[in-house]
């Protein structure tokens, strides 16, 4: 069997219900009134067990060219964690709604779709990419749809994520889920692959290429153990940085052709005033670093790529070691927003410094073939049951997460399951 093919699905009896309780299966399409989901609201907004609490909602109406899935698992990400915090905006300011359910990825069941889909049916098992578009606009024909001013994060710019029993997607967004994956398993890395493919890949003509060299930030970590694997698939060098020894022979593990522990340096956060004493120590100590990248390159090569994320604590190192032409990609700012660094450094030596969000669907499809042609792993580190969703965001928060990238069951009853059937068999969840 192909390994993208979809088996028939075995027939099964379930009584039809408006409300089901976790784990428990409905008929084969039947749509119930309710669902339990994990809530944000307003009035709630902090950290994740303050923010989050399970309600019982209307399920999900669909538009024609919407899907219903039926979530069997769904991903941990940092945007969870911002939507609970309201950081660095509401949810609220953004789609309006009443409560938000966070969640920006998933695996689940095609439950539902509109008359106007017509490359998925119900029971197809998939996995969702979080980038939305109205597609009526000239940069979603032709041009790239993450600069469409539509363009929206599902489960974060919208209210109807995937922590909840079924979740409302957009039909392109689905994309075959790997056969040979858990639920969980699959559930655990669409958003931060895709986000680290078009990184990598997505800004001509500053592909990454066999031969280069890439620095990794947070090389353990959910972006950082994809862009290790996709440089390997190109031919291209990474070079890890970690921040705990532990985390060393992971990453090496994974492909990463040196490791350079961040904990050894000192020139982190804001850059000093440029010409100040402070400011030439810091830079004897930046280099230094750049000295230790150079260890593992070769003597005079710096990187042709910088693999950003964590923002402030960072930024200013990043752009004084990327090589003349090279350039510096950022897709977040998790250790703050108020990025610094010398321009001297940047116009003078031509360097590109390039923002990134997501990645449209031929990205994340492509992505996706990687995983389900076995080339990747989707280096899940964690799982947690459902009533524990709080807790799982509470370790990304203060990052005591392990490496790799965590996921939450939802409607799958327990872990190790792979099908449909699995779920059945294994039935509910107790109590």
């Amino acid at each position: 069997m192909a390994l993208d093919a979809s088996p028939a699905i075995a027939t099964y009896d379930a009584p039809k219900k408006d409300l089901y309780e976790m784990g428990e299966m409905p008929p084969l399409g039947h749509v119930p009134k309710q669902m339990y989901a994990w809530t944000i609201r307003r009035e709630r907004h902090g950290e994740p067990h303050k923010a989050f609490e399970v309600e019982v909602v209307d399920t999900w109406t669909i538009d024609s060219s919407e899907v219903l899935v039926l979530v069997m698992a769904a991903g941990v990400n940092y945007n969870g964690v911002w939507a609970g915090l309201g950081q660095p905006i509401s949810p609220f300011d953004g789609h309006g709604a009443p409560y938000h359910i966070a969640g920006s990825d998933a695996s689940g069941i095609v439950w539902a779709v509109g008359d106007k889909v017509r490359n998925w049916r119900v029971g197809d098992e998939v996995v969702i990419h979080c980038n939305q578009d109205d597609g009526n606009d000239e940069e979603c024909n032709g041009g790239d749809p993450m600069f469409s001013p539509t363009q929206r994060i599902w489960g974060y710019e919208t209210p109807d994520g995937s922590f909840s029993q079924f979740t409302k997607v957009q039909a392109q967004q689905l994309m075959p889920r790997p056969k040979h994956l858990t639920w969980e398993e699959s559930a655990c890395y669409t958003l931060t692959l895709a986000t680290a493919y078009r990184m990598l890949f997505g800004h001509h003509p500053h592909e990454l290429k066999p031969g280069q060299n890439v620095l990794i930030w947070g090389a353990s970590g959910g972006l950082g153990v994809y862009a290790i694997q996709l440089a390997n698939t190109a031919g291209a060098n990474a070079i890890a940085v970690i921040s705990d020894e532990s985390k060393r022979d992971y990453v090496l593990g994974l492909g990463a052709k040196g490791v350079i522990n961040r904990k050894d340096f000192d020139c982190w956060g804001q850059m000093p005033t440029v010409n100040t004493p402070e400011y030439n120590a810091w830079l004897k100590e930046a280099r230094r670093f750049g000295k230790a990248i150079w260890d593992i390159t070769g003597k005079g090569v710096n990187v042709d790529m910088v693999f950003e994320h964590p923002g402030e604590a960072t930024f200013a190192v990043s752009t004084l070691v990327c090589k003349k032409g090279g350039m510096v990609v950022i897709c977040a700012g998790t250790t703050g927003f108020n990025c610094t660094f010398d321009v001297r450094y940047m116009w003078m030596h031509q360097k590109r410094l390039q923002g990134s969000h997501f990645a449209h669907l031929k990205q994340a499809s492509a992505a996706n073939r990687l995983m389900v042609e076995q080339r990747l792993d989707p280096c899940m580190s964690e799982v947690f049951p459902w009533a524990e969703l709080p807790d799982a965001h509470t370790k990304m928060l203060r990052n005591e997460h392990k490496p790799g990238n965590m996921s939450v069951l939802v409607q799958a009853p327990r872990t190790g399951l792979r099908t449909l059937e699995d779920v059945l068999e294994a039935g509910p969840t107790a109590g």
